[in-house]
């Protein structure tokens, strides 16, 4: 956020239910997260925006992109899933059942192993302890049905009929087990001239590992969108 925002308005926002957003109105679903986003930008009296999108809120942003358009000025979508095949779609629905029966606590360590690479796990023990302990402080009602949303919502993105047609940017890192490169690769092949890139080495929380690393082609993404308006 400090490097977009040296030449951006950057604007981050809570989902319903996370840091002091108030709990979801209905049950979550990606329509309600878009309905969020649009609602926020109608109350800040922006027009149009550039969607930045990590994992679930990759999700969030196509929702957006799909429904509203004509408020989507481009597309950067980080580490988000797609298309999973049948094994691994009934780990992430069993996943997200363990969260909503025995709390968030008892996926978290697995969670974790998954996020970050073992060197940084080890180097930087500070760093996952911060993510463990904002993960943990969530309201587990609204963590589980995000869950839920992240393992079943996804179905709803795959070949829309109206395809995504904004200008997009699909990131991911190469081993991302829940949101592969294959996924990313299977995201801009449905959005036409989409472009994507694949950070190597990491797994999912790549983005907090190495942001420098993700930070080029986002900026370079954003400086085309500038000169092309």
């Amino acid at each position: 956020m400090e490097a977009l925002s040296k030449d951006y308005d950057v604007i981050a926002y809570d989902l319903y239910g996370h840091g002091e957003s108030a709990l979801p109105p209905r049950s979550p679903d990606l329509t309600l997260f878009a309905e969020q986003i649009i609602d926020l930008i109608d109350h800040l009296g922006i027009e149009k925006a550039v969607m930045i999108g990590f994992s679930l809120g990759g999700m969030i942003n196509r929702r957006v992109a799909l429904d509203h358009p004509d408020r989507v000025a481009g597309l950067i979508i980080l580490n988000s899933p797609h298309e999973r095949g049948e094994a691994e779609q009934q780990k992430v629905e069993a996943r997200a059942r363990m969260t909503a029966e025995e709390g968030i606590a008892s996926t978290m360590e697995a969670t974790l192993e998954r996020w970050f690479t073992p060197a940084f796990r080890s180097s930087f023990p500070e760093a996952v302890d911060q993510v463990r302990q904002g993960v943990l402080a969530n309201n587990l009602e609204a963590y589980a049905a995000c869950r839920y949303v992240l393992a079943n919502g996804v179905v709803e993105l795959i070949n829309p009929k109206v395809p995504i047609t904004v200008p997009s940017l699909v990131i991911t890192c190469e081993h991302d087990s829940g949101s592969t490169p294959a996924m990313t690769e299977a995201i801009a092949n449905e959005i036409a001239g989409a472009e994507h890139h694949i950070i190597p080495e990491l797994q999912h929380m790549g983005l907090v590992e190495r942001p420098d690393l993700f930070l080029p082609p986002m900026l370079n993404f954003l400086q085309r969108l500038d000169r092309n308006d």
